[in-house]
Protein backbone atom coordinates (compact mmCIF):
# COMPACT_ATOMS: atom_id res chain seq x y z
CA UNK A 1 0.00 0.00 0.00
CA UNK A 2 2.86 2.50 0.77
CA UNK A 3 4.11 1.96 -2.83
CA UNK A 4 1.11 2.81 -4.43
CA UNK A 5 0.74 5.80 -2.00
CA UNK A 6 4.19 6.68 -3.19
CA UNK A 7 3.83 6.05 -6.78
CA UNK A 8 0.79 8.41 -6.88
CA UNK A 9 2.63 11.16 -5.17
CA UNK A 10 4.99 10.72 -7.98
CA UNK A 11 2.73 10.74 -10.76
CA UNK A 12 0.76 13.87 -8.96
CA UNK A 13 4.52 15.71 -8.55
CA UNK A 14 5.50 14.56 -12.05
CA UNK A 15 2.50 17.15 -13.65
CA UNK A 16 3.57 19.73 -11.04
CA UNK A 17 7.43 20.16 -12.12
CA UNK A 18 6.87 19.97 -15.84
CA UNK A 19 5.89 22.47 -18.45
CA UNK A 20 3.85 25.16 -17.08
CA UNK A 21 1.33 25.03 -19.95
CA UNK A 22 0.63 26.42 -22.93
CA UNK A 23 -1.15 29.95 -23.70
CA UNK A 24 -0.57 33.74 -23.94
CA UNK A 25 3.54 33.57 -22.34
CA UNK A 26 2.76 37.07 -20.74
CA UNK A 27 -0.47 36.32 -18.74
CA UNK A 28 1.39 33.72 -15.90
CA UNK A 29 1.66 30.92 -18.23
CA UNK A 30 5.19 30.77 -18.78
CA UNK A 31 8.55 32.71 -19.31
CA UNK A 32 8.20 35.61 -22.32
CA UNK A 33 11.99 36.54 -21.65
CA UNK A 34 13.04 33.13 -22.94
CA UNK A 35 13.28 30.65 -25.79
CA UNK A 36 14.03 27.11 -25.68
CA UNK A 37 17.24 27.17 -26.54
CA UNK A 38 17.63 29.15 -23.80
CA UNK A 39 15.97 26.90 -21.52
CA UNK A 40 18.09 24.51 -22.87
CA UNK A 41 21.25 26.57 -21.60
CA UNK A 42 19.54 27.18 -18.33
CA UNK A 43 18.89 23.51 -17.66
CA UNK A 44 22.35 22.21 -18.88
CA UNK A 45 24.04 25.02 -16.06
CA UNK A 46 21.42 23.38 -13.28
CA UNK A 47 22.60 20.08 -14.27
CA UNK A 48 26.08 21.05 -14.40
CA UNK A 49 25.89 22.87 -11.24
CA UNK A 50 24.52 19.29 -9.68
CA UNK A 51 27.16 17.10 -11.03
CA UNK A 52 29.57 19.69 -9.68
CA UNK A 53 28.45 19.41 -6.37
CA UNK A 54 28.15 15.53 -5.99
CA UNK A 55 31.46 14.35 -4.36
CA UNK A 56 33.38 11.85 -4.69
CA UNK A 57 32.24 12.55 -8.81
CA UNK A 58 30.12 10.27 -10.61
CA UNK A 59 30.42 9.58 -14.69
CA UNK A 60 27.69 10.94 -16.65
CA UNK A 61 26.33 10.41 -20.15
CA UNK A 62 23.61 12.69 -22.25
CA UNK A 63 20.36 11.04 -22.34
CA UNK A 64 17.89 12.05 -24.95
CA UNK A 65 16.46 16.15 -25.21
CA UNK A 66 12.87 16.60 -26.06
CA UNK A 67 11.23 19.47 -26.86
CA UNK A 68 7.46 20.04 -26.75
CA UNK A 69 5.31 22.96 -27.97
CA UNK A 70 6.44 25.32 -25.44
CA UNK A 71 8.83 23.07 -23.44
CA UNK A 72 12.84 21.24 -23.38
CA UNK A 73 13.75 19.02 -21.39
CA UNK A 74 17.21 17.60 -21.21
CA UNK A 75 18.54 14.37 -19.29
CA UNK A 76 21.81 12.82 -17.66
CA UNK A 77 22.32 9.18 -16.80
CA UNK A 78 24.88 8.71 -14.23
CA UNK A 79 27.43 5.58 -15.55
CA UNK A 80 28.74 5.07 -12.38
CA UNK A 81 27.45 2.02 -10.45
CA UNK A 82 25.64 3.35 -7.21
CA UNK A 83 24.89 0.67 -4.58
CA UNK A 84 21.75 0.01 -3.35
CA UNK A 85 23.49 0.81 -0.11
CA UNK A 86 24.83 4.17 -1.27
CA UNK A 87 21.57 5.45 -2.89
CA UNK A 88 19.81 7.08 0.28
CA UNK A 89 23.33 9.13 0.33
CA UNK A 90 23.32 10.09 -3.22
CA UNK A 91 19.89 11.00 -2.74
CA UNK A 92 20.28 12.65 0.27
CA UNK A 93 23.43 14.61 -1.08
CA UNK A 94 21.64 16.10 -4.48
CA UNK A 95 17.94 16.47 -2.25
CA UNK A 96 20.74 19.22 0.51
CA UNK A 97 22.63 21.08 -2.94
CA UNK A 98 18.98 21.75 -4.28
CA UNK A 99 17.29 23.09 -1.06
CA UNK A 100 20.95 25.05 -0.29
CA UNK A 101 20.16 26.56 -4.49
CA UNK A 102 16.80 27.77 -3.39
CA UNK A 103 14.79 24.73 -5.19
CA UNK A 104 11.76 23.39 -3.52
CA UNK A 105 11.61 19.85 -2.74
CA UNK A 106 8.16 18.95 -4.21
CA UNK A 107 8.19 15.51 -3.27
CA UNK A 108 10.28 12.22 -2.85
CA UNK A 109 10.01 8.82 -3.54
CA UNK A 110 11.45 6.70 -0.13
CA UNK A 111 11.00 3.54 -2.51
CA UNK A 112 13.78 0.97 -1.24
CA UNK A 113 14.20 0.08 -5.36
CA UNK A 114 13.15 2.84 -7.42
CA UNK A 115 13.88 6.27 -4.72
CA UNK A 116 13.12 9.83 -6.06
CA UNK A 117 13.43 13.41 -5.32
CA UNK A 118 11.46 15.91 -7.56
CA UNK A 119 12.26 19.95 -6.73
CA UNK A 120 11.72 23.32 -8.43
CA UNK A 121 13.54 26.38 -9.24
CA UNK A 122 12.66 29.97 -8.92
CA UNK A 123 12.40 29.93 -12.52
CA UNK A 124 10.04 27.27 -12.63
CA UNK A 125 12.23 24.90 -13.58
CA UNK A 126 11.01 21.08 -12.65
CA UNK A 127 14.22 18.86 -11.66
CA UNK A 128 14.32 15.23 -10.67
CA UNK A 129 16.97 12.82 -9.83
CA UNK A 130 14.99 9.14 -10.09
CA UNK A 131 16.81 5.80 -9.84
CA UNK A 132 15.51 3.20 -12.66
CA UNK A 133 16.40 -0.19 -13.08
CA UNK A 134 19.58 -1.81 -11.39
CA UNK A 135 20.08 1.35 -10.01
CA UNK A 136 20.69 3.40 -12.71
CA UNK A 137 20.21 7.37 -12.12
CA UNK A 138 18.89 9.74 -14.31
CA UNK A 139 18.89 13.68 -13.82
CA UNK A 140 16.27 15.56 -15.87
CA UNK A 141 15.53 19.44 -15.96
CA UNK A 142 12.05 20.48 -17.56
CA UNK A 143 11.37 23.94 -18.86
CA UNK A 144 8.70 25.85 -17.75
CA UNK A 145 6.91 27.59 -21.17
CA UNK A 146 8.97 29.34 -23.35
CA UNK A 147 9.16 31.04 -26.75
CA UNK A 148 9.50 28.07 -29.64
CA UNK A 149 12.74 28.05 -31.08
CA UNK A 150 15.21 25.73 -32.03
CA UNK A 151 16.86 23.60 -29.81
CA UNK A 152 20.89 22.30 -29.97
CA UNK A 153 22.40 19.39 -28.80
CA UNK A 154 24.46 20.08 -25.47
CA UNK A 155 27.32 21.34 -25.28
CA UNK A 156 29.16 20.41 -21.94
CA UNK A 157 30.80 16.72 -22.63
CA UNK A 158 30.24 13.67 -20.52
CA UNK A 159 33.01 12.70 -18.03
CA UNK A 160 32.93 9.46 -19.81
CA UNK A 161 31.95 7.75 -22.96
CA UNK A 162 29.29 9.92 -24.77
CA UNK A 163 27.20 6.86 -26.43
CA UNK A 164 26.43 9.21 -28.99
CA UNK A 165 23.58 7.57 -30.96
CA UNK A 166 23.19 4.64 -28.70
CA UNK A 167 19.80 4.18 -27.69
CA UNK A 168 18.99 3.31 -24.39
CA UNK A 169 22.21 3.69 -23.00
CA UNK A 170 23.44 1.20 -21.21
CA UNK A 171 23.36 0.40 -17.44
CA UNK A 172 26.03 1.74 -15.01
CA UNK A 173 28.95 0.17 -15.62
CA UNK A 174 31.79 2.43 -13.89
CA UNK A 175 32.76 1.38 -10.27
CA UNK A 176 33.67 3.61 -7.33
CA UNK A 177 35.20 2.92 -4.45
CA UNK A 178 32.65 4.95 -2.60
CA UNK A 179 29.22 4.90 -4.32
CA UNK A 180 29.47 1.38 -5.56
CA UNK A 181 30.84 -0.12 -1.84
CA UNK A 182 28.35 -3.11 -0.48
CA UNK A 183 28.57 -1.40 2.87
CA UNK A 184 26.51 1.98 3.90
Amino acid sequence: MRSIRGLALLLISSSLVGCVGEGDLTNGGGRPDMDMQEAADHADAILDSAFDGIQPKVNWAHGPTTTGSCDVSRRRTVMTVISSQRRGSFLGLVDRLWRKSGYQIKAVNNSVELPAVYAQTKEGFGVSLRFGGRGQAFFQVDSPCVEKSQVADPTTPPNGPSYEGVYPIPRPNIRSPFWSAGAP
